[in-house]
């Protein structure tokens, strides 16, 4: 279910902070117009730390909505506390979401039986597809290979965002657990790679620009056309990398205010970025020609 290219998608605000529900349901349209795979609302792309919980639930709501019967939804659910994260991918479940992503717990730092013990106690509370979210660049902690291959032993542990930037990792990843199990990337530059040593897609920032694009990326590698797929990497790899100029979602979010599907709006203690970075993240819009097609409204 959870193949290919899957957004994880930005939240937005309006001016006064609070969530904008006309632009997240432009956006959910455009993303399945577009032919995405799949979509990730409230990850932490989505800012999720910074939301209510009511306002998680309402996100993740208008995306059922808009996406029931058209694409699968992995609704955003991780954190620290370990029965806080049950709590919330209960109600994510009596939504109605296929599947929840969740990240590894920030701060406390777990050991890897931590690990194991938490991501267990939330498949075994919250019977649905659960995808764990390795990204220790953020959490301070890397679920290991061994861990994983243990975690891919639990029937409803289907797989993992897999953000640690090694790529030798991720051909042990790809090499401990089962074949049915997916192996996604966390970083789309590295998305044809891991294709290549068996993983099987990407759970995707750049694609809340280029939803089309991205995706088309994903599937020619997943089919063997690394011809193909390294083309489309070439053209897009410098949105790729601008989208981390700053801390995600800070660049992709001022992105796409200037394609004008949202506003400039962040929640504390994220802000825009530098006005040296923001003129980076226009020069590359504008030479992919984003800004020329940019939604009017």
């Amino acid at each position: 279910m959870f193949t290919g290219c899957g957004t994880a998608l930005i939240t937005p605000f309006c001016a006064d902070g609070s969530i904008d529900e006309d632009a997240l349901r432009r956006l959910i349209k455009r993303q399945i117009d577009a032919g995405i795979d799949f979509l990730v609302p409230c990850g932490t792309t989505g800012e999720s730390p910074t939301l209510t919980q009511r306002e998680h639930l309402r996100v993740v709501e208008i995306t059922l909505e808009l996406a029931k019967g058209k694409v699968p939804v992995l609704g955003g659910a991780g954190g620290y506390n370990t029965a806080e994260v049950i709590e919330l991918a209960s109600e994510l479940r009596h939504l109605g979401v296929d599947g929840i992503l969740s990240v590894t717990p920030y701060y406390n730092k777990p050991s890897q039986e931590g690990l194991y013990q938490h991501f267990k106690a939330i498949a075994k509370a919250v019977p649905v597809p659960m995808v764990v979210y390795s990204v220790q660049g953020r959490t301070a902690v890397n679920v290991e290979p061994a861990t994983l291959k243990r975690l891919a032993e639990i029937e409803n542990i289907v797989g993992v965002k897999e953000a640690s930037g090694n790529i030798g990792q991720m051909a042990s990843v790809v090499h401990q657990v089962p074949e049915s199990f997916n192996v996604l990337s966390g970083d789309d530059s590295i998305t044809i790679p891991l294709v290549a040593l068996g993983g099987r897609g990407i759970i995707s920032v750049v694609s809340n620009e280029i939803p089309g694009e991205m995706t088309k990326l994903a599937r020619l590698a997943m089919a063997g056309d690394f011809v193909g797929a390294r083309a489309l990497q070439r053209t897009w790899l410098p949105l790729m990398d601008v989208n981390f100029v700053e801390s995600n979602p800070i660049p992709v979010k001022a992105a796409m205010a200037m394609m004008g599907w949202c506003e400039p709006v962040w929640r504390l203690p994220m802000t825009a970025p530098s006005a040296q970075n923001h003129a980076k993240i226009e020069a590359v819009l504008k030479a992919a020609g984003l800004l020329r097609s940019a939604h009017a409204g």
